[in-house]
């Protein structure tokens, strides 16, 4: 167990490597492997154990309402897996989660994890303000998948990035990675680029984009 890392996790984040050692010479749990595009859980699967990524890392995808599969992020290590799902009455994964590379997870059964939280303070806070996070995420998640063209997905998504008061945003995805984001094939998203250009509502320089006329773009928004 690499405790170091361990401490850079959200959950375990201000946490003494010692305490942490000695958290976990009080509770079993497990070091699991998983290959290049192997499947960790599928959505719908029960959550069991609360599982952290203590090396490489997985996506997690879902299907929408046309059968199209959407990505939904890239998670890294250190980092847990549907913290926010372990408790309450629907506690299952609510996405499919698939290794990008050679991962090694934690897996801490529930009620292991329970008895962790009743001896560590520091911890119990940890996972509270974690989750309610999380929550908080899925909520903007859920927002940005209710657009229904690309075209608005791409105006919130600037919209988002650049804030009020910024005219610019550096995009750090390529258009692939934007495609897979959005759930639409990449020719159409580099469609809708070129589109907005001429409609002089961006302006695209190598990854900058500059956003030319932030109210259309938030009428685009108000009309969806």
């Amino acid at each position: 167990m690499n405790y170091q890392l361990l401490s850079q996790c959200p959950l375990f984040r201000g946490i003494l490597v010692q305490e942490n050692q000695q958290l976990f010479a009080k509770i079993n749990f497990q070091l699991k492997k998983f290959e290049k595009n192997e499947i960790v859980v599928c959505s719908g699967d029960k959550v069991t154990h609360l599982l952290i990524i203590m090396e490489g890392s997985v996506k997690g995808e879902m299907i929408d309402y046309s059968g199209k599969t959407v990505k939904i992020e890239d998670i890294e290590a250190p980092r847990p897996l549907a913290a926010a799902f372990i408790f309450g009455k629907e506690n299952s994964f609510p996405v499919t989660v698939t290794a990008n590379n050679e991962v090694k997870i934690l897996a801490i059964p529930i009620p292991e994890f329970l008895k962790m939280l009743q001896l560590s303070t520091k911890l119990l806070k940890n996972y509270l303000y974690s989750i309610s996070t999380r929550a908080q995420f899925l909520s903007q998640k859920l927002h940005f998948l209710s657009f229904k063209t690309i075209k608005e997905k791409m105006a919130h998504f600037l919209l988002q990035k650049s804030g009020e008061r910024l005219h610019s945003v550096e995009l750090k995805n390529t258009q692939q990675q934007l495609a897979d984001l959005f759930g639409v094939a990449r020719p159409s998203l580099a469609r809708v680029f070129s589109e907005m250009q001429q409609e002089g509502l961006i302006k695209i320089e190598k990854k900058t984009v500059t956003l030319l006329n932030k109210s259309a773009l938030n009428e685009l928004l108000r009309d969806g």
